[in-house]
């Protein structure tokens, strides 16, 4: 068995894999986002899931081959790198696994492990792509002052759009309208009250608010159709730069594909696709093979130079 974790901003997926390349078990819970919910919470989601997994397949964690965890913000402090290279050790009771960045899940699910980019759109948005066995990552700097393109930046521009519309400083569209409705506001300014008292700046709620935007978008409200050209701009400038890191020519046709709740949405993946050829970039966009779940799970038996084929059922 092959234990597969994708962390991420919002909720932490796991897969176990077979030897055959099967899917065996899925089990999904919370963010494990250590900045968001602090490294002993962020364990305790990590030991509840790998449980939980093992008990939908009938094995125990000492049955698993090798697993890799992908956790959202992993290498991106070294204070805490130790603490996290340690967490599964003793959830798992062996040593057999290996942690890493959670967009190395997208990338091995969207293109099965094998050479290009793989664009993350979710909570957060990096990217992260492979050529003749050198890797690199762009974006990714965190919600405060990066992951720009990404749901939760989306949301926070969607928020200012509103507040402009409100007091005047911007005409009022149907973003205004869609937004007064999902918080249902007597008074515009309950929004400040509801954002930074009752959810705390939370940013997975933050980020669900971009489905509001891309709403909005579909009803032609100019500030949303901006922000939404303005995030498939970002996202497309950190294919090219990554592209460049990794040394593909200007010849060479780019393997590109895509993770992250954001690509769920058709008009905002046609808008990425046309972004992408706006910048002049030859890619050849893939739909994703796998799921990031699977993709970690992938990786794991790769660590454990294993090659698997995944067996789907569709």
């Amino acid at each position: 068995m092959f234990l597969g974790v994708d962390g991420g901003g919002t909720r932490t997926s796991f897969c176990l894999l077979n030897e055959s390349g099967r899917v065996v078990a899925t089990f999904q819970a919370g963010t494990c986002y250590y900045l968001s919910i602090g490294l002993e919470a962020s364990r305790q989601v990590l030991a509840d899931g790998v449980e939980q997994i093992c008990k939908k397949a009938g094995i125990a964690p000492a049955e698993i081959a090798y697993a890799f965890f992908g956790l959202p913000a992993y290498g991106e402090g070294s204070s805490v790198i130790d603490t996290l290279n340690a967490m599964p050790r003793d959830i798992l009771g062996h040593d057999r696994y290996q942690c890493g960045n959670d967009m190395i899940c997208g990338w091995a699910g969207s293109l099965g492990g094998t050479d290009g980019i793989n664009v993350i759109a979710g909570t957060g948005s990096m990217t992260y792509g492979e050529r003749n066995g050198v890797g690199a990552r762009c974006g990714g700097w965190g919600e405060i002052f990066g992951d720009e393109g990404s749901a939760y930046w989306i949301g926070c521009r969607g928020l200012s759009a509103f507040t402009r519309m409100s007091d005047g400083r911007l005409p009022q569209g149907p973003l205004y309208e869609l937004l007064k409705q999902h918080f249902a506001l007597t008074s515009d300014l309950d929004v400040i009250d509801i954002v930074l008292n009752e959810w705390h700046a939370d940013r997975t709620r933050i980020a669900e608010l971009a489905l509001t935007v891309i709403e909005a978008a579909h009803r032609r409200d100019p500030q949303a159709l901006t922000i939404l050209e303005d995030a498939v701009g970002e996202l497309a400038l950190i294919v090219e730069t990554t592209a460049r890191l990794l040394g593909f020519e200007a010849s060479e046709c780019i393997p590109v594909s895509y993770s992250g709740g954001l690509f769920r949405e058709k008009t905002f993946l046609d808008a990425f696709t046309q972004a992408l050829s706006d910048l002049g970039i030859r890619h050849e966009l893939r739909k994703p093979l796998h799921t990031p779940d699977i993709g970690a799970a992938l990786y794991a038996a790769r660590l454990a130079d294993v090659s698997l084929d995944v067996i789907t059922t569709d």
